[in-house]
């Protein structure tokens, strides 16, 4: 299977940067092909604007789903962003790896899914959901936070993790036709000793291990939805 990790925190020698390396590690090791994009190493450009083209719809006004569509059809994104897409088209399974970060993504890394997640490569005319581009392929978030298990439960301060992460799971991986499956997360990995943090590298290694038997997270499909994309109710 080809795995793709885009990994998002700026200091090599984090914990983050241990989860993906040990990621790469484990899934090689099990004869998986594996790439990562490091964001920060290849200092990506997050903003998302006229430097995403080489091609040009319309120069007196930039409506950026029409550009990018544009450039879909003409292959008119600039070679970084058609290397990710690439990656993309590449991977049966994405890992994103990331400290959360005021409850969401890095910029870098959403700036990533603005710029490569694009109309026309990733999702229009009708592909979305369990329709769309890339139905078939599997998601997986790896997170990290600063809070403990607790303050993430359902009743605690902060909200329910899957709340937290639901913008992500389900607005950006599932919307494009990803299988989602549950989150890693490696809960106050600041305050972890040494041998904490090693039992949580072999668990996320446990968890590698076992990518493609995993049940994904269940989202209700198109058809579950009337007219008005409201759930149908039960006859």
């Amino acid at each position: 299977m080809n795995v793709f990790i885009v990994h998002a925190h700026p200091e090599p020698q984090s914990f983050n940067g241990a989860l993906t390396h040990h990621a790469r590690q484990t899934l090689e090791g099990a004869g998986h092909k594996v790439q990562v994009s490091d964001l920060y190493a290849m200092k990506f450009d997050p903003v998302s604007d006229r430097r995403n083209f080489t091609s040009v719809k319309n120069a007196d006004y930039l409506k950026q789903q029409l550009e990018e569509r544009h450039a879909f059809e003409v292959d008119g994104f600039v070679p970084d962003l058609k290397a990710e897409m690439d990656k993309l088209e590449w991977c049966d399974c994405l890992i994103l790896q990331f400290p959360l970060w005021w409850f969401g993504l890095p910029a870098i890394l959403k700036g990533w899914v603005d710029r490569v997640f694009a109309m026309g490569f990733a999702y229009g005319g009708g592909r979305w959901y369990n329709r769309g581009v890339f139905w078939g392929k599997r998601a997986l978030l790896g997170v990290t936070t600063g809070g403990g298990e607790p303050s993430f439960a359902p009743d605690g301060l902060h909200g329910h993790i899957d709340m937290i992460l639901y913008p992500v799971q389900h607005g950006i991986l599932y919307f494009a036709g990803f299988s989602v499956l549950p989150p890693f997360v490696a809960w106050s990995v600041a305050r972890l000793a040494d041998e904490e943090r090693r039992q949580q590298l072999e668990r996320w290694a446990n968890r590698l291990r076992g990518l493609w038997d995993e049940e994904p997270v269940h989202f209700p499909r198109l058809e579950d939805y009337d007219d008005n994309f409201r759930l149908k109710t039960a006859p």
